[in-house]
């Protein structure tokens, strides 16, 4: 009798970097999965500052004027990923289009990589709730996969609390907990009873 599979289809959640998954780039990484397809994968990483780097900053290095007293243009920067770590990304609430391109990932969260959500965002118009990343992380086909089936990663709902207002800080560890997985149980070593 043939079996046939779904192919898997993370478009929507988060990854969880296990222990030990032998990437530094991705330790204690919490990723936002925008696309995924047989074809290949797109996720921008939530919990991982860019050192003394700003909204604010980014803009008046892209000469986008940005309104006084504005909140939002002083959220952090994040490292979204080791490709193409030269452009932005703007992860955000559904509430916002761009007049270029949105990429409407589901009911809860929409990416933009178009200089306008940044000039919206500089003058009050843009997304309510938005993390922006330079650069994101990407894998070829099957590629993804492979590291979930050899315990590179967990997964998990992504729901607008956990991206948008845990601290960087602790949302690896509130990811893990939204599983039921305590972090101090996972191992760095994989073994075989």
């Amino acid at each position: 009798m043939l079996k046939l599979t779904m192919p898997l289809d993370l478009t929507g959640k988060l990854l969880i970097a296990m222990p030990g998954m032998g990437d530094p780039r991705f330790d204690h990484s919490v990723v936002y999965m925008c696309a995924h397809t047989d074809e290949g994968a797109m996720g921008l990483i939530i919990n991982k500052p860019v050192n003394d780097v700003t909204v604010t900053d980014l803009m008046k290095q892209l000469e986008v004027g940005v309104e006084d007293g504005l909140a939002n243009t002083d959220m952090q920067v994040c490292f979204g990923g080791p490709v193409e770590q030269g452009r932005g990304f703007v992860l955000h609430s559904p509430d916002y289009l761009s007049r270029i391109q949105t990429l409407e990932v589901d009911e809860n969260f929409s990416m933009t990589s178009t200089m306008d959500v940044l000039e919206d965002l500089a003058t009050g118009q843009g997304p309510k709730q938005a993390l922006l990343m330079l650069g994101y992380s990407g894998w070829g086909e099957g590629q993804l996969e492979s590291e979930i089936t050899r315990n590179g990663w967990l997964t998990c709902a992504a729901s607008p609390k956990l991206v948008f207002d845990v601290p960087d800080a602790d949302k690896w560890e509130a990811a893990l907990n939204s599983i039921g997985v305590d972090p101090i149980s996972l191992s760095a070593v994989a073994g075989h009873a």
